[in-house]
């Protein structure tokens, strides 16, 4: 697909996984990692379950990491026709310090490698999902707002989603429909990982597309991810999508108002879950910045079920913060 002005994508938007415990998952990634939990709220479409958001200082798109923590939900598998593993990026000398955090967390993580321009670092969260730190150059260009208060100094703090990965049993159908439908750019290849690009490029705009012709097809479920969201700048730009996509037969949502954001959800060829995300509103409409992630926050059409909703769902502490290591 030729460029279009009218109707672009311009880099992740969000990625969403599921979780197990929710408190482990807070624990891991405001703790741990340092990611700031931007918004605690609940699943729209399971209003028993938290969705909780975690990001820069204000939730910049293309930072947020979310959840949906099942807890006692069986394991998932990583597999065909499934985003596999989440990047996320860091300052090119920020390996060391993430090598010595995450021992002193007791999180195992292979050897630091590299990959096109890039060094990465690999591990898995608490509840299985496959995570990579990945350092590479000219990230410190790509939007993003430092949390000042949170554990992690700022010139070694995560700066968003840099890439995701997909695996699929037939890898051409995925690429061409990246490139055809969807307007993304072929970039580069190397040990059997081909990388595209979207919008600007760089960190932020990466899918990594392999072929696993021999694995069987993944399950969604605890430690695996659910779907990724690319950005789009409005309604106006998301509409000529949803009129894109089914112009062109595939099977996309209604436009669904999730009140920080707008989404319209479809599937890739291979089955991976792919979800195109306005950046606006954003997370302070409802909430100001510095009590961002404090109260467990709803969108007006769930207010009338406040009481029965938070009657349901476990507490959850946030950590204090700690700067060492």
């Amino acid at each position: 697909m030729e460029h279009d002005a009218e109707r672009e994508l311009l880099g992740i938007h969000h990625v969403t996984a599921i979780a197990g415990d929710p408190q482990e998952n807070v624990d891991f990634y405001a703790g741990v990692l340092g990611m700031r939990l931007v918004k605690r709220s609940v699943n729209q479409d399971d209003p028993a379950t938290y969705h909780l958001f975690y990001a820069d200082a204000v939730g910049t798109p293309g930072t947020d990491l979310t959840f949906f923590p099942w807890a006692g939900g069986r394991r998932g598998r990583r597999g065909a026709g499934q985003t596999v593993s989440v990047g996320l990026g860091i300052p090119a000398a920020a390996i060391p310090y993430w090598q010595r955090r995450l021992e002193v967390a007791g999180i195992p993580y292979g050897a630091s490698t590299k990959r096109f321009d890039e060094e990465v670092l690999a591990f898995n969260d608490p509840h299985g999902l496959s995570l990579e730190l990945v350092a590479a150059p000219g990230i410190k260009h790509r939007p993003w707002v430092a949390w000042e208060e949170g554990p992690v100094p700022p010139q070694f703090a995560i700066r968003g989603i840099h890439s995701v990965m997909v695996a699929e049993v037939r890898a051409d159908r995925t690429g061409a429909f990246l490139g055809g439908t969807l307007g993304f750019r072929f970039v580069a290849e190397a040990d059997g990982r081909r990388r595209f690009a979207i919008g600007p490029g760089g960190s932020g705009a990466i899918l990594d597309l392999v072929a696993t012709p021999h694995e069987p097809q993944g399950l969604v479920a605890v430690g695996t991810v659910h779907h990724v969201a690319w950005r789009t700048p409005d309604a106006g730009q998301q509409r000529r999508w949803w009129d894109d996509l089914g112009a062109r037969g595939v099977g996309v949502s209604p436009i669904i108002d999730r009140f920080w954001f707008s989404s319209i959800y479809f599937q890739e060829p291979g089955g991976a879950l792919f979800e195109i995300a306005t950046d606006g509103p954003g997370f302070t409409v409802d909430e100001g910045r510095d009590t961002l992630g404090t109260q467990l926050i709803l969108p007006p059409w769930l207010e009338p079920m406040r009481p029965q909703i938070e009657r349901g769902l476990p507490p959850l502490r946030l950590p204090a913060p700690a700067r060492a290591p």
